[in-house]
């Protein structure tokens, strides 16, 4: 079942007006600067936010209109903050079996056994909560808030609390609860590398509204959220599967137009992927260059050309069946003579992909 919402909260400086449907499953990502409405959304959908007006509804039931507000508890909802939130006086067992012994009273079967393996706490289980690192005490929130059997899944900046490290380390496990659960999941962030990793689905919040909202592709191929996303951060996901490992320490990637090499990727040949490419990175040229160290250059055609107020411009390529931005100054694009319908290459170095920007595919 879908959850669907149409709600509207006023803070004195701030107003949120929102309206959405969600897919049965998948993971959306609410994407946005601070103050834009994301967390203060989340709260609502919860139940922990009585002042706003509107409706909520997972599937045929009401959770909140005009008439009816149904408290948090009764909602079904497994919420992750930005701090693990645990029980400091119990173990990481004790946390994990306090949330399924509350689902078993409503009836439910957690599955705290193949909860607990998916997000590698078996080493873990007797250790006492201070003796837990970040990333280790986001896995036990995540797990604590799956063992409640939701039938949704909101989380509020799972990871902005953690270094590099412990980002790394929980991503991967994101990513297959993302692919695995049976369940809708919000996710709230302001990290453009996480949207572009995680994100099957992508809302757009600015100053309390949707500014944009669809699949993740082709939002983030899309010139027009380049502002949101930033200049620095923008670029689009490419679906991709990996072919094979070179001698030489790199990894043969096949995509809807053709092949990107990349520096090794830790997975299995025909392992599905998912491949963010910064448009920054990305060069375009009118003919096939010759003797250049880039070892990625592929044949497109230029779908969009949008120019900035300033001195740059934005290129929307088609590679195959999917969608590139390249980001290049306004006198480059002008040089080249690009418009809707021109045959170039794009050109990226391998280099250029970082290992955190290849993640495991998820999507509808």
């Amino acid at each position: 079942m879908s959850l669907s919402f149409d709600i509207a909260l006023s803070f004195p400086e701030f107003a949120l007006k929102v309206a959405a449907e969600l897919p049965t499953r998948g993971l959306t990502v609410l994407f946005g600067p601070s103050g834009s409405g994301k967390s203060s959304l989340l709260r609502v959908l919860a139940g922990l936010e009585r002042g706003a007006t509107g409706r909520v509804a997972f599937g045929a039931e009401t959770w909140q209109d005009g008439r009816r507000f149904l408290p948090p508890h009764r909602r079904g909802v497994g919420y992750v903050f930005q701090d693990a939130r645990l029980f400091p006086h119990l173990d990481v067992a004790g946390n994990l079996d306090y949330a399924a012994r509350r689902a078993r009273r409503r009836g439910a079967q957690p599955d705290l056994a193949g909860v607990s393996a998916a997000l590698g706490l078996g080493p873990l289980m007797a250790r006492a909560v201070p003796q837990l690192s970040g990333g280790q005490r986001q896995r036990v929130a995540i797990a604590r808030a799956l063992l409640s059997c939701p039938r949704v899944l909101l989380m509020d900046e799972p990871l902005s609390s953690l270094d590099a490290p412990a980002r790394a380390e929980i991503l991967p496990h994101i990513e297959a609860l993302r692919d695995a659960a049976g369940v809708p999941i919000l996710y709230v962030t302001h990290s453009a590398a996480e949207l572009a990793r995680l994100a099957d689905r992508v809302m757009i919040l600015q100053g309390g509204r949707v500014r944009r909202e669809g699949p993740v592709a082709e939002v983030l191929s899309d010139p027009d959220a380049i502002p949101a996303l930033g200049v620095r951060e923008a670029g689009a996901v490419l679906p991709a599967t990996l072919s094979s490992h070179t001698d030489d320490g790199l990894s043969v990637l096949s995509i809807s137009g053709g092949e990107l090499v990349l520096p090794r990727v830790d997975a299995r040949p025909g392992a599905r992927l998912r491949v963010r490419i910064h448009a920054h990175e990305v060069i375009v040229a009118r003919t096939r260059p010759e003797a250049l160290s880039a070892l990625n250059i592929l044949p497109v055609t230029v779908t969009q050309l949008r120019l900035g107020e300033g001195p740059g411009a934005a290129v929307q390529l088609r590679l195959g069946e999917d969608l590139i931005l390249a980001r290049i100054t306004r006198r480059s694009a002008q040089a080249l003579d690009l418009a809707p319908g021109v045959e170039c290459y794009a050109i990226l170095k391998s280099v250029a992909v970082a290992q955190g920007d290849v993640g495991g595919f998820g999507g509808e």
